[in-house]
């Protein structure tokens, strides 16, 4: 596979992952994906910046469900987003 394939590959996963965000914020399921929407915009995140984050935050979940052999942890999942900025794995001490 040729470098532009994959960074063709990755940018439509990324836009499915937005996409995904979009949906979630439509339906206002889970809650914490609008509520964190609203917290980051109220301290300067732009709209597509924050959707960048928490795309991050699904493929991390979604990685780790493939890794794991696992079901989707909604509790987890809600859990990593409200924890934005901070992305999983990361030290909050910023």
């Amino acid at each position: 596979m040729s470098d532009h394939d994959e960074s063709e590959e990755e940018s439509f996963a990324q836009q499915t992952l937005i996409q995904a965000i979009e949906n979630q914020l439509e339906s206002g399921e889970p809650p914490a994906v609008r509520a964190t929407l609203n917290k980051l915009t109220l301290v300067g995140y732009e709209r597509e910046e924050i959707l960048h984050l928490m795309a991050l935050v699904l493929a991390e979940e979604i990685n780790a469900m493939l890794r794991d052999d696992r079901p989707f942890d909604q509790a987890g999942y809600e859990s990593a987003v409200r924890a934005l900025p901070s992305l999983p794995g990361e030290d909050s001490h910023e």
